[in-house]
């Protein structure tokens, strides 16, 4: 269980632990309201009452609330990157979808960590604080209770992350770096398809880097750094451009050359949202994209 310790100082004097807690930790008030009901909040290692004023030297610390999810285990595998008592970094495979829905009731990499808690002896609440398609491979974060959540989602507020993607697109790209700046909405709510649409039309602000890393005749690799998080916003982004993602049916990509879209989010940068340290997170190349990059530099 996630643990945090805090000694009071001279500057404290006179502030009591609810005050404490407000200025000197980040907890949501939603977060503090939980503490203080579950009486998670110790001071020198006993029960508080937030109205009590702690003395310069006392200790405060405090239990993150246990809380699990209940999906119906599944042997789906799950591969993490990196792991610690507040986040799991997994290198998600393409073809699994990230959570239950009406469409994907099951079979889905949530079941999959519902094993894998069993598995490795945890019980937390599975929270995905980004999302990839199901089509998609790469680098997922989920955060193992609800102070981990926030901090990161915050920081996804802010543009303090950075998610960079790797895509094989369709054609010769010829400028070598360049930003696309377009909304995105979706024109049909009867359509998971997404498209360039005006703000005044119910579009999205939607930013894109591009970045071109190979060229293959008719084919190009490009890395994409996110500036926002539409969904479906590089696919779209891409096809507006005469570009689409290679084996991404939905927005004009070949499907005969590959069975997904060519899309791996490969590199992932956060603060860690307990200790604050910078992680910087890889994850290679899935193998189908490697042989399909073989198979189309054997065209050339």
């Amino acid at each position: 269980m996630t643990k945090f310790r805090y000694v009071v100082t001279e500057e404290d004097k006179g502030i009591p632990v609810k005050g404490l807690l407000r200025q000197r930790f980040t907890f949501s008030s939603r977060m503090r309201t939980k503490l203080k009901y579950q009486n998670l909040v110790r001071l020198n290692g006993e029960e508080v009452a937030g109205w009590i004023t702690p003395s310069v030297g006392d200790v405060i610390t405090i239990s993150l609330p246990e809380e699990k999810s209940d999906f119906p285990a599944e042997d789906i595998p799950v591969y993490p990157v990196y792991e610690d008592d507040d986040i799991l970094i997994l290198n998600k495979q393409p073809g699994v979808t990230v959570h239950p829905t009406k469409g994907h009731p099951e079979h889905t990499l949530a079941n999959g960590l519902m094993k894998y808690m069993n598995d490795t002896g945890q019980s937390f609440k599975i929270r995905f604080v980004n999302r990839l398609d199901m089509d998609t491979s790469g680098l997922l974060i989920v955060a193992k209770n609800a102070h981990a959540q926030e901090e990161i989602t915050k920081q996804m507020k802010a543009n303090t992350t950075e998610k960079r993607y790797k895509a094989i697109v369709h054609g010769n790209v010829s400028e070598d770096a360049f930003t696309i700046n377009l909304p995105i909405g979706r024109p049909d709510p009867e359509s998971i398809a997404r498209c360039v649409l005006p703000v005044e039309d119910g579009g999205y602000d939607s930013v894109t880097h591009v970045k071109v890393l190979e060229r293959y005749g008719d084919f190009t690799m490009v890395e994409l750094l996110l500036e926002t998080g539409r969904t479906h916003q590089i696919r779209v982004h891409m096809s507006h451009l005469g570009h689409p993602l290679v084996g991404d049916q939905l927005y004009g990509g070949d499907e005969t050359l590959f069975h997904r879209q060519a899309l791996h989010s490969y590199q992932l940068k956060i603060d860690h949202p307990i200790t604050k340290e910078r992680l910087t997170l890889d994850a290679g190349l899935p193998e189908d994209i490697q042989t399909l990059i073989s198979n189309i530099t054997n065209q050339e």
